[in-house]
């Protein structure tokens, strides 16, 4: 049976979430406990069946930041998990470790930790693949996501919510943000 979808219902729908996001807190990864983020039903995905990251899937000598990025957008629906590091669910830090981790760049578990690791880059230098740190639950870097491209990153926000892609200039994670780190650099 075909169901017909009004376009202004998921507008709304869509609208409502980033409204509520805007108010919510992220993932710390440590045990905090953030603020729910809510999804929308409709737009919610599957969960990715990927495979663990046993063996990196680039045997190239170069890292390719856009496979990078394709790898986490591929886990776009996956739900959070607190203290998660698989396609079972993630925790923000076992997001990005996870995705670095398929081709062979071996990321420290603790988001504070990943914040100390690479090259320091500048907001509006951010290319594809670069870790980005914001500030949530605790002072400094407490919640870390992936730069797809544009003003868009990939992350694992919280309890309620899945890996999904969101805007750096929103209201709720423009002012969050405390600085980038491009770990891939070696490799370009």
């Amino acid at each position: 049976m075909l169901r017909i979808i009004d376009p202004g219902t998921v507008k709304v729908a869509v609208v409502v979430a980033l409204s509520c996001a805007a108010l919510s807190g992220a993932c710390a990864s440590r045990g905090a406990t953030p603020h729910p983020f809510p999804t929308p039903g409709s737009v919610s995905r599957p969960a990715a069946s990927a495979p663990p990251p046993s063996e990196p899937e680039s045997s190239r000598a170069a890292i390719s930041e856009y496979d990078v990025v394709g790898t986490a957008l591929d886990l776009r629906g996956v739900p959070y998990k607190n203290g998660g590091t698989d396609p079972g669910g993630f925790d923000c830090s076992g997001f990005t470790q996870y995705v670095f981790a398929k081709y062979g760049v071996s990321l420290p578990r603790e988001v504070r930790d990943q914040f100390n690791t690479g090259t320091p880059v500048d907001r509006k230098t951010l290319e594809p693949g670069d870790l980005i740190f914001f500030t949530t639950t605790e002072p400094g870097a407490s919640h870390v996501g992936s730069a797809v491209g544009g003003d868009e990153f990939v992350h694992a926000p919280s309890t309620s919510g899945v890996v999904r892609v969101e805007r750096l200039s929103s209201s709720y994670w423009a002012p969050r943000f405390i600085g980038g780190r491009r770990v891939l650099s070696e490799n370009r």
